[in-house]
């Protein structure tokens, strides 16, 4: 069970990644790749805008929850988020971003708020553009390359074996993020 469930109502979801084809499928996508493990995947509605595209869900009755997908590369992410937290008056507190981590195991999923970046180019962004770091995070491990460049392996994709693995991980980052939407 992941730990350090937010306590804070979340409105806005983001998920990280870059667009493209030639992404898709790669760890840096994780987060988007999450989306189509939403067991309300196929009731989302999406528009665009924030240089993003955006949905809405009620888990519950009250305040939506917005999910936002940016439209531009990893590295300049915050800019979408930036654009729609105050558009919609959130506080840092009231985001949760969705994100591949290096620094957790390949299949392990923790929630937490604030801490470090990483190196991680669009939490980098997002905290740039937010002002702080005190957003919520759903990290999902994508673990260390065993060698090589950093940048190549978060620019690859799954091996079969974590393919064969990757149904679980997401099941459970899904169930992690209704947990934490008060679902």
């Amino acid at each position: 069970m992941p730990k350090g469930e937010p306590t804070i109502s979340i409105r806005l979801v983001v998920f990280l990644g870059n667009p493209g084809k030639q992404y898709a499928a790669t760890r840096h996508n994780v987060a988007r790749i999450l989306l189509d493990h939403l067991s309300f995947a196929d009731e989302l509605s999406w528009n665009t805008k924030f240089k993003a595209r955006i949905a809405e869900h009620r888990p519950q009755p009250g305040e939506p929850v917005r999910f936002l997908v940016p439209d531009d590369y990893m590295n300049r992410n915050g800019i979408s988020v930036a654009l729609a937290a105050q558009f919609y008056k959130l506080e840092a507190g009231e985001i949760l971003v969705a994100h591949d981590d290096l620094e957790l195991p390949f299949g392990r999923v923790a929630i937490r708020t604030g801490g470090g970046l990483g190196g991680h180019n669009g939490l980098r962004s997002v905290s740039e553009r937010l002002g702080t770091r005190e957003f919520q995070r759903l990290r999902i491990g994508i673990g260390r390359p065993p060698r090589g460049s950093v940048q190549s392996y978060v620019l690859s994709r799954f091996t079969a074996k974590e393919e064969a693995e990757l149904g679980d991980v997401l099941a459970e980052a899904a169930a992690a993020l209704s947990r934490a939407l008060g679902a």
